[in-house]
């Protein structure tokens, strides 16, 4: 559930009542602090009474000065120092531009405002979201340098982040009631600062802000949830009272000191759950838990093992993650049982440290400090900074900014895969991770010079995708030299940002003139294999924003640019072979009712498909008016059509795609291969894993040369979708060549 605070610096009058607000923070202050802080409070309360700029990250009746109490008592929360709270507690003045940076840092420190400015510098997230969004902080320039500089103030200082993620807190709270800001602020922080605060492993603001944002991006499951939940509250708590009442007397009888809560199922985690699994709210088990707090790791399994002679567990629902720690540093046992009256329980066991640690995470490293290298804290939190040190790292080495929002979204917010290296060392990856990830992982070179792999001792391909538990040896050429090919997306080698950038600056290291070729070798066999005869490769240069058709070649050639990117740029600028003949009358162009193209200024006509070149949508198409059935539709370059249009030129008239054509169209494929047992099984595999319908197929073997030519008449929804099923095609043992005919 959302977690409800109660405003604990306003008076019963409603003011602001400071040392009411001083008092109650959980945090200890001696005389000089509490002066910095009284200062720091004077301050923010002077910049809200001057005019400043409106920001649309928070609500537009917020005030600065009570944000930043709002802030600053996250912040105190998470046992941070003074020079924390005062960045939390003035941020808002900063950000409205009501107090300057240079004013922090003549009366509070430079370390302040430093704090301050690695904040501000945090906002460049929200372009990453978004890249044709308007700059940061409205200047002009310097995105790629504020984004270099925000992750170097999240690697140095985590405080940085502290203080975004309760600043973020505070802010869509604020939002509740303007609707204008409400979906941006919430959709920002589910994307961007849940995943955060789940990888620094500070659990409750994680669950507070998916819960908060889930109530303003989907509003109606939220409510339905909300409901539901009320309605068992009474029947719930009466039961977690039984069990709390048993518990209390068996772990007393063994002489356990403890405590136990009842631990409340967050809204956003009971929908996440159902939508995974395909189940029901009365399916949701463990909603109904228990948290048992003991003193000290053996006490966890003591009452582990009692709580399993108590009721009987459920097979297959024990989860040890204080043996196995999560990825994020979560350490606690979990179990599900068949409680009192036949209900599931969940409950969870662990020490009270575990516990400060799963609420605070990263943040609990300072509580903790002097016990760090006995509790093992100090690797989890070395780990949580080696991560956001990796993505400085990742943009340091290629100097682009596009990629990082993949990465920072793909690495927090997706589960981890753990495989063993020969050696049997542990690589945490990213779910779906491929051997060539591990690769570039491993070592740049190691993934340069990556020619097959090994996992469990069997030879994979590099597009398998690594499970959990795996060995992984990676077989490589004593020259390192990737292949274009992994930078397809679409033929699944390279999972990880991180990777694909590697590869993408080994292309880039290499002679222009060698891109070209390269980057033209390719353009001309795609285009000849999807039969685009007649294109204008200054048109799609200018098209994919290059100045001239050789920067394109280079481009694709370096891996910058996709060969599939070009081909969806030639789509719909194919160059024409003929010109309109036919004489018609003025108007503008209509789209025909129910039919997949415009007939320039024609009302209703009947077209149809030419059987002859089957055009496919991003083709360029001519019609030709026939006796009796309307209008024939011809791809420009048909041969058909030139010699219609030879006979009969003034048949001839223009037409265009339709706006948003739905309907899958036919193609002819023609397929080359040497034979071989199941080659029909495997192409026709590819075809239904692609969900490709496959109309009619002709095989002809020619048992002399071994070879076997098809003939398949298929469904496509575009041009896109064949070249990607031609693509894989190819790579099938024994074939040849596959292409799309042209008549």
């Amino acid at each position: 559930m959302v977690r409800v605070r109660e405003e604990s610096h306003l008076s019963e009058a409603g003011e602001v009542d400071l040392e009411r607000w001083l008092a109650q923070l959980p945090v200890a202050f001696d005389a000089a602090e509490q002066a910095r802080l009284q200062a720091g409070l004077a301050a923010a309360r002077a910049a809200a009474g001057r005019p400043g700029n409106d920001v649309p990250d928070w609500a537009s009746e917020s005030n600065p000065f009570t944000a930043g109490l709002d802030i600053c008592q996250i912040l105190a929360e998470l046992h941070v120092g003074v020079d924390c709270l005062l960045a939390g507690l003035l941020y808002r003045a900063v950000r409205e531009d009501r107090l300057s940076l240079e004013a922090v840092a003549g009366e509070f420190g430079d370390d302040v405002a430093s704090l301050l400015l690695g904040v501000l510098r945090m906002a460049a997230i929200s372009d990453l979201k978004n890249p044709t969004e308007s700059p940061v902080l409205g200047q002009a320039h310097g995105q790629k340098d504020n984004i270099r500089k925000m992750l170097i103030s999240l690697v140095d200082d985590v405080r940085v982040a502290l203080i975004k993620l309760a600043e973020r807190t505070c802010a869509i709270r604020a939002v509740k009631n303007d609707s204008a800001r409400r979906r941006p602020v919430a959709q920002e922080v589910f994307d961007v600062y849940a995943p955060l605060a789940h990888r620094l492993g500070i659990g409750h603001l994680k669950w507070e802000l998916e819960d908060l944002s889930f109530r303003y991006i989907h509003t109606d499951a939220y409510r339905k949830i909300a409901s539901l939940l009320d309605g068992k509250r009474l029947e719930r708590d009466r039961f977690i009272q039984r069990v709390r009442e048993e518990l209390t007397r068996v772990l007393s009888a063994a002489g356990l000191q403890f405590d136990i809560s009842g631990r409340a199922k967050h809204i956003y985690s009971i929908w996440r759950k159902m939508q995974r699994k395909g189940i029901g709210f009365s399916q949701v088990y463990d909603i109904r838990a228990v948290r048992i707090l003991v003193p000290e790791i053996k006490d966890c399994y003591a009452t582990l093992g009692l709580v399993h002679g108590l009721w009987r567990n459920i097979p297959n629902e024990f989860d040890d993650y204080i043996a196995n720690p999560k990825e994020n540093g979560y350490r606690s046992l979990h179990t599900a049982v068949i409680g009192p009256e036949g209900k599931i329980l969940e409950v969870q066991i662990r020490t009270r440290q575990m516990h400060e640690e799963a609420e605070l995470g990263v943040c609990a490293h300072w509580r903790y400090k002097g016990s760090d290298r006995e509790s093992g804290m100090a690797s989890t939190y070395e780990e949580k900074i080696a991560w956001l040190r990796q993505v400085l790292d990742w943009h340091e080495e290629t100097g682009d900014a596009h990629g990082v929002a993949e990465q920072f979204s793909f690495d927090v917010a997706q589960d981890r895969v753990y495989v063993f290296t020969p050696e049997g060392d542990v690589v945490n990856l990213a779910q779906g991770a491929t051997p060539l990830d591990f690769a570039y992982h491993v070592h740049t070179e190691v993934g340069h010079r990556c020619r097959g792999a090994k996992v469990n001792g069997s030879i994979v391909p590099l597009t398998y995708r690594l499970k959990t538990g795996e060995r992984v040896e990676i077989l490589t050429s004593k020259e390192g030299r990737p292949k274009r090919d992994w930078l397809q997306p679409g033929l699944g080698y390279l999972r990880t940002s991180r990777a694909r950038a590697k590869v993408h600056h080994w292309f880039k290291a290499q002679a222009r003139e060698e891109n070209i070729d390269a980057g033209r070798h390719l353009l001309e066999r795609d285009f000849k294999r999807m039969a685009l005869t007649s294109v204008d490769y200054k048109r799609i240069a200018a098209k994919v924003q290059m100045s001239t058709v050789e920067d394109m070649y280079a481009a694709v050639g370096a891996g910058d640019l996709s060969s599939a990117q070009v081909l969806n740029a030639a789509q719909g600028l194919v160059e024409k072979v003929s010109e309109p003949k036919l004489e018609i009358a003025r108007g503008a162009s209509r789209k025909v009712s129910g039919s997949r193209v415009h007939v320039r200024g024609v009302g209703n006509l009947l077209t149809h498909m030419a059987g002859c070149c089957k055009p496919l949508p991003g083709d360029s198409i001519t019609g030709f008016i026939t006796q009796g059935r309307g209008v024939s539709i011809h791809r420009s370059d048909c041969g058909r059509l030139v010699r219609l249009e030879e006979s009969s030129p003034e048949r001839i008239i223009e037409v265009d795609w339709g706006e948003s054509p739905q309907e899958n169209y036919e193609v002819d494929v023609a397929i080359e291969c040497y034979d071989r047992q199941g080659l029909l099984r495997d192409i026709t595999g590819l075809f239904a894993n692609a969900r490709i319908n496959v109309l009619s197929i002709n095989t002809q073997t020619n048992k002399k040369s071994h070879t076997a030519t098809m003939r398949l008449r298929v469904e496509v929804p575009d041009l896109g979708a064949l070249s990607r099923l031609l693509e894989r095609i190819n790579r099938l043992s024994n074939v040849i060549n596959a292409s799309r005919l042209s008549e």
